[in-house]
């Protein structure tokens, strides 16, 4: 039984610590110091800032601090609107969990209103931020930040120009915290980013970071402003040396500094109001911070009040002794609030004792983050941009449909409802600016013809297999025709007129059931036109495949037999070579046959004579022999007869 216990015991012990990342190892931090070229220590407290790293464009520069919040480092990244409307950091290998992004914001010189650069930001393709005029000289403004959920080892941070002034980063923050801090109750970590609108600590006389209140490095190393009154006299401040208890704790860390001081209402006075402005028509996540530090407050019972929100009560009968368990003790209470308007008032009322009292406020907004692309064809369009040398002007960074504000140029872009994603359904015409309607949204389309476009198309356009639309017309493109276009079933228009692409028009072009548009005019293709095309032309398609020279096969086109591809020629080419080198070889043996015969005759001719002459002699020979012979014969058969 003893052995049974000890071992539930060892199990809930590692059980706490693999759930509680915070006891066994440091969060994750990852610091970029941006445009330097070396790693870089920051006063005071000697941070490091890592070198400048995975960034899309941009150039680097000397930094002008907007404010005294900023860290101290000499460089800064812009980002020129030549270099591209979007552009990005994407920082790799970032370990799945829970993170502060804080991204503070440079200048290249003193700011005015010509020069002071307004864009915009977003974080894994969700628009978090737009700079507003004169945000150079607030010092709150000098920053973004964001608790967000990273998943896929990648962190995605881009900046959209907006025509005013160029985007100027100074550092960037990737700190982890823990997986559950700013639980807010239901839809957390259902696709919600949190954006830090404002951390107030009320009663302090200055701002500081988590690292200047000695904070827990779990709780994300946060800034507080500092309020040192509500303001109208309607408040004093009240302060403690005295230990806090529940403070920094799991999973938010609050600094135990944060509650030892705080603002206090007065008797004339005894609500304590205090009004902040805000977006119109956004949720926020409000979390407001108690402790009883007044020394006259020993128990339950003796501070009640209620805490409304523009007007309707949020919160009844609030008791921080009684709730935070004793004095001196931290008390957290968080609500969503739907703001319509363009302010939120914060009003505590007491409702027993005379004063209310109240540590620090924080202010959240809810972002609901968007969906982001296929990965596979993401990938595909970054092929696509290689292959095609895309100028910089044209951007293509981060993700290539959110945020939806600022779609790639040339991008159109659906949202799939059975897989979740965004996907590519179009590579349009900037001749005409398009509003294409789908079921879920209305883009303007911005195109990719007539923008010197220079490569090849590559094989990897197929897996862009959601494509309607294709249009790069008016470029320099060469190459060929890949025969990959032929798997993209629902493609209905393409255009690659007025380009530079050789050889024929592949068969899987005519398996293109949905297409009722294609211009291929203005290339250098040769051969027959795939059969099935001509077909289509009878049920109302439109195709254009003049200014080609080397096309046949449908009507509109030479015949096949009178117009011969350039291969056929080339081959009718050879074939002549091949003939002509066989009729000079018969010529050459022909001609060294006759002159041999000539050459025999002119022997013959000139051994003549002395030819004549030994055939005669021979014959007299032959001649003389046979009369000889006859001779000789005769007296033979006479003899008897004479001796007789």
């Amino acid at each position: 039984m003893l052995n049974v216990r000890l071992f539930l015991f060892l199990f809930l012990l590692a059980f706490v610590f693999a759930t509680r990342p915070s006891l066994s190892r440091a969060p994750y931090a990852m610091r970029i110091s941006c445009g330097a070229r070396d790693d870089v220590h920051s006063p005071p407290s000697n941070t490091l800032w890592y070198k400048d790293f995975d960034y899309t464009g941009g150039i680097p520069a000397n930094a002008t601090r907007p404010s005294f919040i900023t860290p101290l480092l000499a460089t800064l990244r812009y980002f020129p609107l030549s270099e591209g409307p979007e552009n990005c950091y994407n920082i790799n290998r970032v370990p799945h969990g829970h993170y502060l992004v804080r991204i503070y914001f440079g200048l290249l010189a003193e700011p005015s209103f010509d020069n002071e650069p307004l864009f915009e930001v977003s974080i894994e393709g969700t628009l978090i931020y737009s700079m507003p005029s004169g945000w150079s000289t607030d010092d709150e403004r000098a920053f973004v930040e964001a608790l967000i959920v990273l998943k896929d080892g990648t962190a995605s941070l881009c900046f959209h120009s907006t025509g005013h002034g160029d985007p100027a980063i100074l550092a960037i923050e990737i700190l982890q915290i823990d997986n559950k801090a700013y639980y807010f109750g239901k839809g957390y970590g259902q696709g919600t980013i949190l954006r830090t609108d404002r951390r107030l600590s009320c009663g302090a006389k200055d701002p500081k970071f988590g690292v200047d209140y000695s904070a827990d490095r779990w709780g994300g190393d946060r800034f507080w402003n500092s309020l040192p009154t509500f303001g109208q006299s309607s408040d004093s401040v009240i302060s403690t040396k005295n230990s806090i208890k529940q403070a920094s704790k799991p999973p938010n860390f609050y600094p135990e500094a944060l509650y030892q001081t705080a603002l206090i209402s007065t008797d004339t006075q005894p609500d304590l109001t205090y009004t902040m402005e805000v977006e119109p028509t956004r949720n926020y996540s409000l979390w407001l911070h108690f402790a009883e530090i007044e020394s006259s407050v020993t128990g339950s019972g003796q501070r009640v009040f209620d805490i409304l929100l523009n007007g309707d009560v949020e919160f009844r009968d609030v008791d921080i002794v009684s709730m935070a368990g004793g004095i001196n003790s931290a008390l957290v209470l968080n609500t969503t609030v739907v703001v319509s308007g363009r302010s939120l008032t914060i009003t505590l009322h007491p409702t027993k004792g005379t004063h209310a009292i109240i540590s620090a406020i924080e202010l959240l907004e809810l972002v609901q983050a968007e969906s982001k692309t296929l990965p596979d064809e993401i990938k595909a369009l970054q092929r696509l941009k290689s292959a095609l040398g895309l100028p910089l002007r044209l951007g293509w960074n981060g993700d290539p449909c959110v945020p939806e504000q600022h779609p790639w140029s040339g991008i159109d872009c659906q949202y799939n409802r059975t897989i979740k994603k965004h996907v590519i359904d179009g590579l349009y015409d900037s001749g005409n600016i398009l509003l294409i309607y789908s079921f879920t949204s209305v883009c303007e389309v911005r195109g990719l013809d007539n923008q010197g476009l220079r490569g090849f198309l590559p094989n990897d356009i197929s897996r862009l297999h959601h494509l309607q639309s294709i249009n790069l017309s008016g470029n320099s493109i060469s190459g060929v025709i890949p025969s990959s276009l032929g798997t993209i079933d629902s493609l209905e228009i393409l255009d690659l007129s007025f380009n530079f692409f050789n050889g024929s028009i592949p068969e899987s072009v005519g398996q293109l059931t949905s297409l009722r548009r294609l211009n291929l005019n203005g290339n250098s293709l040769s051969g027959r036109v795939p059969a099935a095309l001509g077909g289509r032309l009878l049920h109302g398609a439109s195709f254009n495949f003049t200014d080609n020279k080397g096309l046949c096969g449908i009507p509109g086109l030479p015949p096949c037999g009178a117009h011969l591809s350039a291969g056929a020629k080339v081959g009718i080419g050879l074939g002549a070579c091949v003939a002509f080198l066989l009729l000079v070889t018969c010529f050459t043996c022909w001609w060294k046959r006759r002159q041999n015969i000539l050459r025999a005759q002119r022997i013959a001719a000139r051994d003549a004579p002395y030819a004549k002459a030994r055939t005669h002699f021979n014959r007299d020979v032959q001649m003389a022999r046979h009369h000889s012979h006859e001779h000789a014969r005769t007296a033979a058969e006479n003899g008897p007869s004479l001796l007789a």
